[in-house]
């Protein structure tokens, strides 16, 4: 059988005139071709559809950010006048001041020594957008050389002001300017009140976030950011949340002798450090006594809790379930601002005090910082719907 097969494909090929090698490598080529997968190709992507994409998203992204900044900044406008510019320009000149007050608790009576830095005057640039206000300030005292022996001063200031929530972002650290400014309880020969004081420092950080009830009516950034004008006199209630965290360093030694030697134990410490956590609620109300001119002022007292170290120690109460309670405290935020305004120019005046309250059974202290802004600016490159609005 096999020898018919041979001579049939003998026959084959000399019939079809073509060599045996050809018609074999023919036949094993077809066999592979139908074994072998097909080979996919992959597309690729369109450069000019990539970008287009990237186009669209940023689009839709844009136009999900302009919805969610109207609704934070929803207003009645016969209250409140929206801002009809992007950016503003603004000089200010501030000051800066501070108060400690260290005090104890005894039989025959509470001692106390109160402390407070020389007020810090600076001047600054600022440039804003919209709700943001950042710039630059300078130590008078610095640019005229006057404070080359005194300890570095800094701070950092973030606020953020739309119609429905502020935010307050600080860093504060002491120079070495300090002055005892009074003592009680400590009776001396001499006094002492006013002497300069290089013993204390301390730095603090932290945020303050707040939410405006009546924000259609009532308006924060009318009275502290220039970013809209209040029309009518209204109110609202506050509630907020902040935390800060303190650092201070005491140096008794650096005391007159006199008063070293009655200071009681709990009020020769060297450092404290203590965690503020609080809860407010509070009112706010924006008088309107003349065309274009505002005043505002704000008090929201709060419920904090403190937790310390007092020379790395842990207070007593802390294997005490119930010993939380006595950290409890109460702090204070106070704001006033007094400005004119005609949505093109503007002048004013704006105070904000931070007060923090911490007591124990043998020792307290209240420490308060704030600061006094006097500023005039005016706005620019108006925004396009009102451009829009004057063309027509």
């Amino acid at each position: 059988m096999a020898y018919r097969r041979n001579i049939l494909y003998g026959l084959f090929v000399t019939i079809s005139g073509l060599p045996l090698t050809s018609i074999h490598a023919q036949t094993e080529t077809q066999d592979s071709l139908s074994v072998a997968p097909v080979p996919v190709t992959e597309e690729r992507t369109p450069l000019h559809l990539l970008a287009s994409g990237v186009r669209s998203a940023y689009q839709i992204s844009k136009r999900e950010l302009t919805k969610v900044g109207r609704k934070l900044n929803d207003i009645d406008t016969t209250y409140i006048s929206p801002n009809q510019y992007n950016l503003a320009f603004m000089l200010e000149q501030s000051t800066w001041f501070e108060h400690y007050r260290l005090g104890n608790n005894g039989n025959d009576g509470s001692q106390s020594l109160n402390f407070a830095p020389t007020a810090n005057t600076k001047i600054g640039i600022y440039f804003g957008w919209r709700w943001i206000f950042l710039g630059l300030s300078f130590d008078i005292k610095k640019l005229l050389g006057k404070a080359k022996d005194q300890a570095p001063r800094k701070e950092i200031v973030f606020n953020l002001y739309s119609s429905r929530f502020g935010v307050d972002l600080y860093y504060r650290k002491t120079g070495s300017n300090f002055k005892l400014s009074s003592y009680s309880n400590i009776p001396t020969q001499n006094r002492y009140e006013g002497i300069k004081f290089n013993g204390l420092q301390s730095s603090i950080k932290g945020l303050n976030a707040y939410w405006i009830f009546n924000y259609k009516h009532f308006s924060y950034p009318a009275a502290y950011s220039q970013s809209t004008n209040q029309r009518k006199s209204c109110g609202s209630i506050l509630a907020g949340f902040s935390y800060s965290q303190h650092n201070i360093t005491f140096d008794h030694t650096m005391l007159p002798s006199e008063i070293q030697e009655q200071l009681r134990p709990s009020l020769t410490f060297e450092k404290v450090k203590y965690n503020d956590y609080n809860l407010s609620v509070g009112y706010g109300y924006n008088w309107v006594f003349a065309k274009n001119c505002l005043l505002n002022l704000s008090l929201l007292p709060a419920i904090a809790y403190k937790k310390a170290r007092i020379d790395d120690a842990l207070p007593n109460n802390q294997n005490n379930w119930l010993g939380w309670v006595k950290d409890i405290n109460f702090d204070l935020i106070t704001r006033a601002g007094l400005t004119w305004n005609n949505g093109k120019y503007y002048v004013g005046a704006s105070l904000v005090l931070h007060t923090y309250d911490y007591r124990k059974d043998n020792f307290s202290m209240t420490n308060s910082f704030g600061s006094l802004r006097v500023y005039a600016g005016f706005n620019f490159w108006k925004k396009k719907e009102y451009r829009y609005q004057q063309s027509k």
